[in-house]
């Protein structure tokens, strides 16, 4: 099974990038920073003396892609993808996991929590400058989180809370008992509103 997901159109971008390339050039995906808030994600060429014995080999049909094993385990489930619309054509690289390595679904409760906060819940509220950070799992199951960035001080916290991160995280993990907000709300120039 593929860590990588590529749609036919990156396949085909890939290709035709190749095709102008030394021979034997191939496609190497990584993460730098991985398992961290600043990881980033690249695509680059790889050529045939750049190749690491214990890098992995992911064969398509014209081209392989080489992953660094450190980058492997936060590379699982990404997408490559090449998009054409009115502002021109694009090759995008969604990888869920980069930040965070993905938890097993036998993981203990905090960790499962956390890892939906990182991959899904900041990716959406960093759109406004803000994230959420993992306190506590109560014994009574309750998460506490503290709000940060643009979050902090935003007039809207109340809401982003109980009609956002809770009902996505009780819909997720129905054992949970409630989310509380532990942050001390400083409005401010930094906050979103």
């Amino acid at each position: 099974m593929s860590i990588i997901t590529i749609s036919d159109s990156a396949r085909a971008h890939f290709k035709k990038l190749l095709s102008n390339q030394a021979d034997g050039t191939q496609i190497r995906v990584f993460v730098i920073n991985p398992g961290t808030p600043t990881a980033e994600c690249g695509v680059s060429y790889c050529p045939i003396d750049s190749i690491e014995d214990s890098d992995i080999e992911e064969k398509n049909e014209d081209f392989s892609i080489y992953i660094d094993e450190i980058s492997a385990p936060f590379l699982d489930d990404a997408i490559i993808d090449f998009v054409t619309d009115e502002l021109g054509s694009q090759l995008t690289l969604k990888a869920p996991n980069a930040k965070m390595k993905k938890v097993a679904d036998d993981a203990p409760l905090i960790e499962r929590v956390d890892y939906m906060i990182q991959t899904e819940i900041n990716t959406q509220l960093a759109g406004h400058g803000g994230y959420v950070s993992l306190i506590e799992l109560t014994e009574d199951n309750h998460v506490i989180l503290q709000f940060g960035g643009g979050c902090n001080g935003c007039s809207m916290v109340d809401f982003t809370l109980k009609e956002g991160i809770e009902k996505q995280l009780l819909a997720a993990f129905p054992e949970l008992a409630g989310v509380r907000d532990l942050t001390d709300h400083q409005a401010g120039s930094h906050s979103y509103y």
